[in-house]
């Protein structure tokens, strides 16, 4: 692999972490608030800010007037993410963090399986291979597993 996948993959294993982090912390301001969907906002609002600054910061205002071109559902994934956001903070308390990021897993990687299958949203067509489903079929156990 080259320098860049490998970058990739460490950036995208600490997006991992940050998701497994976000869930209890989130969940704890829950405990406090005693409401999800208003801690889902200010998780979402203080996300917003954060990004708002490095775009500010780092001249990605610029690309704004390119958002017309764009088609009404390149616009969901704010409310695909607030919908993961409330689920994993929602599903900490219950599952646990183990099982609930697990969980999570399984969701993408079955997503992920059907979304690289049918080359959706313009991504290149990837094969349905025996290796990519039984990785999958793992995660299945995995999430059985982390309830033990």
């Amino acid at each position: 692999m080259n320098m860049g996948l490998w970058i990739a993959l460490l950036v995208v294993i600490g997006a991992g972490a940050a998701a497994s982090l976000q869930a209890p912390v989130n969940a704890a301001l829950v405990r406090v608030t005693g409401n999800s969907i208003l801690v889902s906002v200010v998780s979402f609002g203080v996300g917003f800010l954060v990004l708002a600054l490095i775009a500010l910061y780092s001249g990605g205002l610029t690309s704004i007037p390119k958002l017309g071109k764009a088609d009404w559902w390149m616009f969901l994934g704010g409310a695909l993410g607030a919908f993961s956001v409330w689920g994993m903070l929602w599903g900490v308390p219950l599952l646990g963090v183990v099982t609930m990021i697990s969980a999570l897993i399984l969701g993408q990687m079955v997503a992920a399986l059907l979304l690289d299958y049918v080359g959706a949203f313009g991504l290149p067509v990837r094969e349905l291979t025996l290796p990519r489903a039984v990785g999958t079929i793992l995660v299945v156990a995995g999430v059985i597993l982390s309830r033990f």
